[in-house]
């Protein structure tokens, strides 16, 4: 059957407001994308150096887990669609602001941290939004069918976002800032035409009382941990894309296009793991799939530490890529598919602040491993902790490892 291998397209064709969603994302996305590489490539021009670089995705990281954080409780008791009108109104702001600083003779780093780091809050504050309005917007037997759907979205921004950012960069900074405003311009329409997005049925409680009441129901369910835990264990010790601005000239000896092709590579993998995932919405054992899928994308990194052919390192990268997006698909699942509709925002909260948050901290791990020793022994290292952090949580969360999918919701009280 072909809903056993391809992605399962019911959400889009059963859900306007999913559509609307999935259209909004995917614009989106596309856009962010194009700064993911257009920021480190600046920063990298500007300092030559990849601490630098790396330094500028940890300055984005507090913010963006302060953003995602203080979405949840909100998200569990305010319109969800107004949340996300917000924040792309914001992050089209931000943008513009990138592209007047890009357009200056000499831009301003000071400016370049402090605006990116704006846009990283907002971007939490979004991402967390939408992750916790798609439940609500498809029947529950097709939660799996319609992760895998913004997985697409994420990853298609992945491929040709970095990979069409390489090319633009040669026109300029400030045209490839504008572009990804203009992205967040048709996400803001898209947005206007759903909806509303009321919050859950439930005592309405502060944002304090509500995130500790989140912390509670965490603190007793094991397997929701393994999912944000073994993502961090992933991100941050097996994504060395801090480093891809310096190996693109000193290892593989190319300028801005092998660049891209070095960012868009993952996207690559995992837009194609992402549209062929029919097979994995069967699957019972999700945490077992979950632990294997990490241990093969740090594999594929480690491999791509020793690897000096430019063709090679990028199927290397795209291996990595469908890794992570099985990985994804199944860690959505869990979280979507356990968690009661009243604690869906703050739980989202957390998932967004690992998902997001992880590669940042990743970034500065590998920028200071790589400027005390060299790049190969920080890619190689990064993916065999990658793997060892695997097993050991493997061993130490056994209900996370043995997660097998009931059906239902945890409804256990706090």
């Amino acid at each position: 059957m072909p809903g056993r291998i391809l992605v399962d397209t019911t959400p889009l064709r059963e859900s306007r407001d999913f559509r609307l969603l999935f259209l909004g994302q995917l614009v989106s996305m596309l856009g962010s994308q194009l700064t993911v590489v257009a920021i480190p490539y600046q920063v990298y021009r500007l300092t030559h150096s990849s601490l630098q670089v790396g330094a500028i995705s940890l300055a984005q990281l507090l913010p963006f887990i302060a953003g995602a954080l203080l979405a949840g409780p909100m998200g569990d008791s305010t319109d969800r669609r107004r949340m996300m009108l917000g924040s792309a109104t914001a992050l089209c702001l931000t943008s513009t602001l990138l592209a007047v600083n890009a357009s200056f003779r000499h831009p301003s780093l000071l400016a370049l941290y402090l605006v990116s780091s704006v846009a990283a809050g907002f971007a939490g504050f979004a991402n967390t939004a939408r992750m916790a309005s798609t439940p609500g917007l498809v029947e529950r037997r097709h939660l799996s069918a319609a992760a895998a759907m913004m997985q697409v979205t994420f990853q298609v921004g992945t491929v040709v976002g970095p990979a069409l950012s390489g090319v633009l960069l040669t026109i300029g900074l400030p045209f490839v800032y504008s572009l990804d405003a203009a992205t967040f311009v048709m996400a803001i329409a898209a947005t206007a035409l759903m909806r509303p997005i009321p919050p859950p049925d439930g005592p309405a409680l502060n944002p304090w009382e509500s995130a500790k009441e989140g912390m509670r129901y965490l603190r007793k369910r094991q397997a929701l941990q393994g999912v944000y835990i073994i993502d961090v264990n992933a991100m941050v010790f097996g994504m060395p894309r801090a480093l891809f601005p310096a190996m693109a000239g000193t290892v593989f000896g190319g300028g801005t296009i092998a660049l891209g092709f070095l960012f868009a590579a993952p996207g690559i993998g995992a837009l194609v793991g992402a549209v062929t995932t029919g097979w994995v919405t069967h699957m019972r054992r999700q945490g077992m799939a979950v632990i294997v899928a990490v241990i093969t994308w740090g594999t594929a990194v480690a491999v791509f530490g020793v690897v000096h052919i430019l063709w090679v390192a990028l199927v290397l990268l795209a291996i990595a890529g469908w890794a992570d997006v099985i990985s994804a698909v199944l860690r959505n699942t869990i979280l979507q598919s356990t968690v009661p509709e009243r604690f869906r925002s703050r739980m989202s909260s957390i998932q967004m602040a690992v998902v997001q948050g992880g590669p940042r901290l990743g970034d500065m791990e590998s920028g200071a491993v790589a400027t005390a020793t060299s790049l190969e022994f920080s890619v190689v290292t990064g993916g065999l902790a990658c793997i060892a952090g695997a097993v050991v949580i493997s061993l130490l969360m056994p209900r996370f490892r043995h997660h097998v999918d009931t059906g239902e919701p945890d409804e256990v009280p706090v």
